[in-house]
């Protein structure tokens, strides 16, 4: 082989291959797909084998793709254990830093610890993408997911980095036109804000009690995918909600919404996860560290 392959472009080939999609690349990447199909056509050329098959409907990788696939995943994993190795070395990370969340914690939450981080670590190219789902932190290239919710699959890592509870609030309006529940079997009768927010059950609220772990159907005529557009239908007076401490408490401390149910909440801690030991990795081990400091200073929640 008289050319060596231009590292841009076997990056450009992994995310295809991985996503099977020249128009996903080509979105996240902020390129258009036809300069993302040239620049595959350069690299096969470079190496003289057919990475991908395509058709109109589908992207596959071929044998010979497949191969480079596996040696371009230990090249670029070389050159991160190197530029961390260096990082480390030299005590300031660098380089990109990918980070997911959820809508409404990475807005109110990370986006303004991102801020300080950023300010703290320079050399840092930090991204912060908000979903609405799970993301696959290895497919999507993620190097640092921070969300709510204690379900977290046994191949990833994580650190817990703010006990957190759900809990059911409604604004005192709607208590005074519509009656206060005395018990949990009473939320079938009432109006409830549905949040169906990444991984959550939809329509269905688990939580500990009195008695152990608790279930209730709950329906209602507002539902959406976002907690701040339920969070404010209840501040509206619409219904009642279940919803993080860390969104809600201000609105309890002020009145405007009123805790109901109080035997009653749902655990939904705040975690950082990761797909490798922090060892490895100085721009994610410092994130994480300074999660932890940042929601200890300003996340406190009563129990």
């Amino acid at each position: 082989m008289n050319n060596l392959p231009n590292l841009d472009d076997l990056d450009i080939f992994l995310q295809v291959a991985r996503r099977a999609s020249f128009a996903a690349v080509a979105e996240a990447r902020g390129m258009s797909a036809a300069f993302v199909s040239k620049r595959i056509r350069l690299l096969e050329a470079d190496l003289g084998v057919r990475l991908l098959h395509r058709t109109t409907r589908r992207v596959t990788v071929s044998e010979e793709g497949v191969r480079v696939y596996q040696w371009a995943q230990q090249i670029f994993e070389a050159l991160q254990r190197m530029g961390d190795d260096l990082d480390a070395r030299q005590r300031e990370p660098a380089g990109q830093l990918r980070i997911a969340s959820s809508l409404g914690l990475g807005r109110r939450m990370v986006a303004p610890a991102l801020s300080e981080l950023a300010a703290r670590y320079p050399r840092l190219d930090i991204r912060l993408d908000v979903h609405d789902r799970l993301v696959d932190l290895v497919a999507e290239g993620v190097d640092l997911d921070i969300r709510v919710g204690d379900q977290i699959a046994p191949n990833l890592i994580a650190k817990r980095l703010a006990r957190n509870w759900r809990v059911l609030c409604a604004a005192p309006d709607y208590l005074a036109r519509r009656g206060t529940p005395k018990n949990l079997a009473d939320l079938a009768s009432h109006d409830c804000l549905v949040i169906k927010e990444r991984d959550h059950p939809f329509g269905v609220w688990h939580l500990e009690g009195p008695g152990g772990e608790e279930s209730v159907r709950v329906t209602g005529a507002l539902s959406s995918n976002h907690g701040e557009v339920v969070h404010q239908w209840c501040l509206d007076g619409r219904g009642i909600v279940l919803r993080s401490w860390w969104d809600v408490h201000d609105s309890l401390a002020d009145g405007r919404l009123v805790q109901v149910l109080e035997g009653y909440r749902q655990s939904a801690d705040i975690w950082a996860v990761y797909t490798a030991p922090l060892a490895g990795s100085a721009k994610v081990r410092v994130a994480v560290e300074f999660f932890r400091e940042y929601f200890a200073d300003r996340f406190q929640i009563p129990g």
